[in-house]
């Protein structure tokens, strides 16, 4: 008996991304099915990097197929393909990067720069090509957490190489001054410090370019949002009154220009007494998530505090390359996986289609 084409699709359509929900025929990532006798082999495509769930839902498609009366070997090769998407009008992509993620707190203190570290790295774990931009120039911490330094170098003359610490690409302000050295600038020459470090590094073929944001709204961060392609942004908060009043004002800003905000991470959310075991809402309790639920925004999860976080980013090996297989990477991996998912579900880029035109006048 001819094994049916349509029936083989309809029971791969009972398997769904347990990520968006959605099965792999109808949001066309399944490709190439071939039907040889009782042998079937297909492709699946994610738009999303997500090396460590790939091989439960290969299996998932294998059963599904081989549930189907007559068939016999299945062959399913599931890989990811991160593309550009959409950010806002009028600012251009950068070469090489394809899509921006800031990570914004509104204040400091709250644990920012350990998340945009941690979730760089999770992206990366998850298969994607990965950079890290400390953007906060007035106290660049990502040298330390990323435990890498140096003077970066120039191949061409024009432009810096990053440098590389757990599979991630470094660039930071840290990188060009001494570590004692105070930045006593005023906003417009830090503007333009992050504006040449973010466009005259050599990125090289990213797909997902971190920016650990500034804490703060003022002059830097509006021209980082105004003139930065930014596809999306993680708004990151305490469950304290005080840092989400000022998450609040974050969100503000990113909507005024017309970034959209991925989701909320809600950090230090609960104290688990190492000795005895005891829960306590040191910062208060439920307050990043109640206010993600008001304002209609993806919660992304809630982080502990934790004196691992901490010792892990102080010694240049942040939770999710120190203790990879652990609950709090785990917590990480899930929150980047989340991240990479919205991004996958927003418009697609197309400016790279269309051929720029010039005008020319004739003398």
């Amino acid at each position: 008996m001819a094994i049916s084409e349509q029936a083989v699709l309809a029971a791969l359509a009972g398997v769904t991304d347990p990520h968006t929900g959605q099965d792999f025929v109808s949001t066309r990532q399944l490709k190439n099915l071939r039907i040889d006798g009782a042998d079937v082999s297909f492709d699946v495509e994610l738009g999303y990097p997500a090396a460590s769930q790939i091989p439960a839902l290969r299996q998932a498609l294998v059963a599904a197929a081989r549930g189907v009366p007559g068939v016999g070997h299945v062959s399913a090769h599931v890989t990811s393909k991160v593309i550009a998407h959409a950010v806002q009008r009028g600012v251009q992509l950068l070469p090489q990067v394809k899509n921006i993620v800031a990570v914004a707190s509104g204040k400091g203190g709250v644990g920012k720069s350990t998340t945009a570290a941690n979730l760089a790295l999770a992206l990366a774990a998850e298969g994607a090509r990965v950079g890290l931009l400390d953007a906060d120039i007035y106290g660049p911490s990502v040298p330390i957490m990323m435990g890498v330094g140096g003077q970066p170098q120039s191949l061409d003359g024009k432009s810096m190489e990053p440098l590389e610490s757990h599979g991630v690409q470094v660039m930071s302000i840290g990188f060009l001054v001494k570590p004692d050295d105070a930045m006593i600038w005023r906003g417009p020459m830090a503007t333009q410090a992050l504006d040449q470090l973010l466009n005259q590094t050599h990125w090289k073929d990213l797909d997902y370019l971190v920016v650990d944001m500034p804490p703060g709204t003022g002059d830097i961060q509006l021209s980082l949002c105004q003139r930065v392609p930014i596809t999306g942004a993680v708004i990151v908060t305490t469950p304290q009154d005080i840092a989400l009043a000022d998450a609040r004002k974050g969100v503000a800003m990113f909507e005024k220009v017309g970034v959209p905000i991925l989701g909320v991470v809600e950090n230090m959310a609960v104290h688990v007494c190492a000795n005895c075991g005891h829960v306590e809402h040191i910062f208060g309790a439920g307050g990043g998530q109640r206010y993600a639920a008001q304002k209609g925004l993806d919660y992304l999860g809630a982080l502990p505090l934790a004196l691992t976080i901490r010792e892990q980013a102080d010694s240049g090996r942040p939770t999710v390359v120190a203790d990879p297989d652990g609950e709090i990477a785990a917590l990480y991996r899930g929150m980047a996986r989340q991240v990479a998912v919205r991004i996958a579900a927003r418009a697609k880029d197309f400016s790279g289609k269309f051929p720029s035109i010039k005008i020319s006048r004739d003398t």
